[in-house]
């Protein structure tokens, strides 16, 4: 049975992740902030050793071994330019911690676990369009964040596949959840939609099934590459 860990799986698409490794048969440990699911680890990342606390946890819960970790936990909160420079500093360290540090220490757990037994392992990396084309004035922090989190996971790309342990990154656009919704909202609505060449912005379900088809089946010459998801309204 494949053990599988996911970051952010009490809503959205880690919600529909999970559900749709659990129907392939994968014994999942999730992460939210709050939770009382058993098989759900409650930490928050902007605390300090909440990453080391998660990794732990999850290894006991998954019976001392992990083969595909799922980073998607995801903080989407604008700051305004004109905020104070504490609200903004403040808005950017939790952003960043949430984001990309948090998938960076996993990350890195993740890998050495794997180096140790000699075993071969995935890393699922959910990042955003913006990685690539940058976001709107309030949300520096959060393009920054994703475009880190594609950098990390090129890395670990080029440097581990030789030892079978392999990395791959999914680039949603708009996607239909609630950490979208208030956004979606706040530009316009519907009006926003005319950026997107397919119509509509993206179902959770259908990034689940990309981050499923990456945690279990991509073939491992596709390590490295990072799958743009976005109803064509950034293409490369």
């Amino acid at each position: 049975m494949t053990t599988i860990l996911i970051t952010g799986s009490s809503r959205g698409i880690g919600a529909a992740a999970k559900a749709a490794l659990e129907k392939r048969g994968a014994k999942v440990v999730g992460q939210a902030r709050r939770s009382t699911d058993i098989d759900t680890v409650p930490v928050d990342f902007c605390q300090p050793g909440a990453a080391h606390e998660l990794w732990e946890a999850a290894l006991a819960r998954a019976g001392g071994e992990i083969d595909v970790l799922v980073n998607n936990a995801g903080l989407f909160e604008a700051v305004p330019l004109d905020s104070s420079d504490i609200e903004w500093l403040d808005a950017w360290e939790d952003t960043l911690r949430i984001n990309l540090t948090s998938a960076a220490q996993l990350s890195r757990f993740a890998v050495r676990h794997w180096q140790e037994r000699g075993v071969a392992g995935r890393i699922v990396h959910v990042a955003s369009r913006a990685g690539h084309r940058g976001d709107s004035p309030g949300h520096w922090h959060y393009a920054a964040s994703k475009g880190g989190m594609l950098a990390l996971h090129k890395t670990i790309a080029r440097q581990y596949a030789s030892e079978g342990i392999l990395s791959f990154a999914v680039a949603p656009g708009f996607t239909d959840t609630a950490m979208a919704g208030d956004y979606l909202e706040s530009r316009g609505g519907p009006g926003l939609l005319a950026d997107i060449p397919l119509g509509r912005v993206a179902a959770p379900e259908e990034i689940a099934g990309i981050i499923e088809w990456c945690a279990l089946d991509a073939p491992p010459s596709l390590t490295g590459a990072t799958l743009d998801a976005n109803g064509a309204s950034y293409v490369r």
